[in-house]
């Protein structure tokens, strides 16, 4: 609607509707978030509390439906779609939080209440079974009139099972609401529906923002610790994969290092305790004790650390080229083999 029909329409209400839409419209234009919300059967001093509850967080606002058009419609930026849920007895709300929290907050705010005749089951209206606390009489054939299995038990009446007596969408009867209310059995929860928000240019409808927030964060997270793993695997650096690259990079690194026996200060200390493994090794396979050091007598193979493992796995499946090479090459005369067992004898004193 354009600027200057609008003026017109306004001009021919009567005084107190142009401040009232006036004021609507200020209310409508401060707030982020802008919704309608429905308030059929609350009454109106649960109403005020529910207003008071949400005092600054939102702000709920009622008033005639045309005049709630009208200032939807004179506000615009898309809010006039909002005026299709402008039915029955509703009322408008802003807030500046995010549409989720809003239905959150409203749907936390609901408060069990009792179900009166004519109205229409909002869910499966069931009579839990257990003892009622009622005294043996006519309450009982109540029970059975409506559908509850009841009996009289140990000097009260009893439901006796689980008695669904009404299904979602069916209408109460009168015969039930008085069963219900004797019971203390609130079906219905009361509260500001939702019917529609608008915020940033996006009309929600409630099915769009009843979410379980805890499912949703758990998916999150999930798809973030998945994109982070295909950005590791795949060797994508970004400012979150950065350090784990490295430290991935520094990992394999080292391994090949020591699988290559490459000299360097940062393998020295591995490279020595790897070969005094294998020596160690060697050492328990051989049964003669007096061909052996005395520190290397009576020793037990030990077990290689994960790495190790991993790494004679790699050598037994890639053997080294040297060790190819020397395959060819032929074998050393005993004057090398002697001068072998001095040089073990040397190390080992």
């Amino acid at each position: 609607m354009s600027t200057a029909e609008s003026e017109r329409k306004t001009q021919n209400l009567p005084e107190w509707k142009r401040e009232e839409v006036d004021e609507l419209v200020e209310m409508l234009e401060s707030y982020t978030s802008v919704g309608v919300v429905n308030i059929a059967g609350i009454p109106s001093r649960q109403l005020q509390d529910m207003r008071r509850g949400l005092y600054g967080s939102a702000e709920l606002r009622v008033s005639r439906n045309t005049l709630l058009t009208r200032a939807l419609e004179d506000v615009g930026e898309g809010r006039e779609e909002l005026t299709e849920h402008v039915a029955g007895q509703v009322g408008v709300i802003g807030t500046n939080d995010n549409p989720f929290g809003l239905y959150k907050q409203l749907e936390e705010s609901k408060t069990p209440a009792p179900i009166g005749a004519g109205e229409v089951a909002p869910n499966d209206i069931v009579i839990p079974e257990g003892d009622t606390g009622v005294d043996p009489g006519p309450f009982v054939g109540d029970l059975q009139q409506v559908g509850a299995a009841a009996r009289i038990q140990d000097g009260s009446i009893h439901v006796t099972e689980d008695s669904q007596v009404l299904s979602e969408g069916e209408e109460v009867s009168q015969d039930l609401a008085n069963v219900l209310s004797e019971l203390g059995i609130e079906p219905k929860e009361v509260g500001l529906d939702l019917r529609a928000v608008h915020s940033e240019g996006i009309l929600f409808d409630p099915e769009d923002l009843a979410i379980d927030v805890d499912e949703y964060r758990a998916d999150i997270e999930a798809a973030a610790a998945g994109a982070r793993n295909l950005s590791i695997n795949a060797v994508y650096p970004t400012a979150r994969t950065a350090p784990a690259l490295l430290s991935k990079a520094t990992g394999e690194a080292k391994s090949l290092g020591l699988s290559a026996a490459i000299e360097s200060p940062d393998l020295a200390d591995d490279l020595v305790s790897k070969a005094d493994a294998q020596l160690r090794a060697l050492a328990a396979q051989i049964d003669d004790e007096e061909a052996l050091p005395e520190e290397l007598r009576g020793v037990e193979t030990p077990e290689p650390a994960a790495d190790e493992a991993e790494t004679d796995a790699e050598e037994d499946e890639q053997p080294d080229e040297d060790e190819a090479d020397a395959e060819d090459e032929p074998e050393d005369d005993d004057d090398d083999d002697d001068s072998g067992g001095e040089g073990l004898g040397a190390m080992f004193g």
